[in-house]
């Protein structure tokens, strides 16, 4: 018996062993970046001849910035993604992480050398068209590019992925590195740094000018990881004094861009949470029947400083027992070390939210009414076509000698401008001259036909 138990457990150990191997060779498989990989060289000369600013990239370099200040400008996304899709700009920073990934120093340098003259003209560029533009308001394109967040980050890392994947196939012609160059967004912040020094405001030049930095090291950090996991050859050197000094170098290069970068992302993070936590406290927290909150402002703990929620009521206040169970309350949202501060109306201020809601829905009410009674007046004396085709093979029928009809629909006015009512004017033609046609037979059908009333008849002789 129990030598029939061991049989069956290594039956399931062998059977399971197989299944997993099974699973291991699909999974493999399915996600395998063999299959139209190119080779390594070949891929290190795509992106050097993406890397140099010379000639035709630095003129679509120029276009590009061109066309995306004045998407910016003009407020409209579509030109911004235009300017994206024709920029050259990812060139030199997937060849800063390249650089890295296989200890090619000689290429480092020529990247950051191209990435530094690439940022110099595009912020020219932009700063010479937003310094001549007639318009110099602040669009919601333009400050949406000026404060960097977690899903930026991710967003530059994830595209930076997909670029490199995209690099090393065989067939570069898909849609994966235009769709990258959307998705990174990495000329629209270097115009909005140069509408910063165009007009003065140093807020939109270095937000702007983080948030360009922020992507680029994520897409070279992206380059990177794609690079080592596909575990390309590293440069060797003749030199191995030289070599040891290159990756010294290197590695010194690595740590402070990307650590400093990975500790900024972090921080995002933790900004993004401690804003999501305390929405969820305050929408929760802070639900009274006669008192609103109007507006939330909440500051990350900074230099030393606690987290703060600011908030601003308006309506019943709020005495000081119900602020202090409120501040009791944060740290069960997770909001601990972090200071609430309520500023609320005094009493003689007070407002009455019922009674103001109750204006607002009658001030709805009636401009719901004005609106009816003007849709029901347009629809009385709103001009449309009447079916002359079909009308006039009818009355052919119906009305003897009818030879052609001519129909029109308008409106009656009076002497003094004012719409009196709709009348339809119909003239009638017959078939032959020497015969008459039935007036009234024809007004009253008419009237039936197209219930209008008021029908304007006239006989051609």
């Amino acid at each position: 018996m129990k030598s029939n138990n061991m049989n069956d457990t290594g039956r399931m150990r062998r059977s399971f062993s197989v299944w997993m191997s099974d699973l291991r060779k699909f999974l493999h498989g399915r996600f395998s970046l063999d299959d139209d990989k190119a080779q390594r060289d070949e891929v290190i000369v795509s992106i050097s001849k993406g890397v140099e600013f010379r000639g035709v990239n630095l003129w679509v370099l120029i276009f590009a910035t061109m066309i995306a200040s004045l998407g910016l400008n003009v407020n409209s996304a579509a030109v911004i993604i235009g300017a994206m899709l024709v920029s050259p700009i990812m060139g030199p920073i997937m060849g800063v992480g390249l650089a890295l990934g296989i200890n090619d120093f000689d290429l480092l340098k020529r990247s950051l050398r191209n990435l530094t003259l690439m940022f110099i003209v595009a912020i020219v560029t932009s700063t010479v068209y937003f310094f001549v533009s007639p318009l110099s308001s602040n669009s919601s394109e333009l400050l949406a590019r000026t404060t960097p967040t977690t899903y930026d980050v991710l967003i530059a890392f994830f595209g930076g992925l997909a670029g490199m994947v995209a690099q090393t196939r065989q067939d570069r012609t898909s849609t994966v590195i235009p769709g990258v160059a959307i998705a990174t967004a990495l000329i629209p912040p270097l115009c909005t740094a140069g509408f910063g020094i165009a007009t003065g405001q140093p807020r939109f030049f270095f937000g702007a000018f983080y948030l360009f930095f922020i992507n680029s090291v994520f897409i070279a950090l992206a380059t990177y990881t794609v690079v080592r996991f596909l575990k390309y050859e590293k440069v060797a050197f003749v030199d191995s004094g030289r070599e040891r000094n290159v990756r010294r170098l290197m590695l010194v290069i690595t740590l402070v861009t990307f650590i400093p970068s990975v500790i900024i992302g972090f921080r995002m993070v933790r900004v993004s949470v401690f804003e999501a936590l305390a929405d969820k406290y305050v929408e929760q927290v802070f639900d009274f029947p006669q008192t609103r909150v109007i507006e939330s402002n909440k500051q990350f703990a900074h230099r030393g400083a606690p987290s703060q929620i600011e908030l601003l009521l308006v309506g019943e206040p709020l005495d000081e027992q119900t602020i202090g169970n409120a501040r009791a309350r944060m740290e069960d949202f997770g909001l601990t070390h972090t200071e609430l501060v309520v500023r609320q109306a005094n009493v003689a201020d007070r407002i009455d939210v019922a009674s103001l809601q109750s204006s607002y829905q009658e001030l709805l009410g009636e401009k719901n009414r004005r609106i009816a009674q003007m849709e029901a007046l347009l629809d009385r004396y709103e001009v449309t076509n009447v079916e002359v085709g079909d009308i006039s093979r009818e009355a052919g029928l119906l009305v003897g000698n009818i030879g052609a009809l001519t129909l029109t629909k308008g409106i009656e006015f009076d002497i003094d401008g004012s719409p009196r009512d709709t009348v339809l004017v119909c003239v009638a033609a017959p078939r032959d001259p020497a015969d008459s046609i039935d007036r009234a037979t024809l007004r009253r059908w008419l009237q039936i036909r197209t219930r209008i009333d008021n029908v304007k008849l006239f006989i051609e002789l």
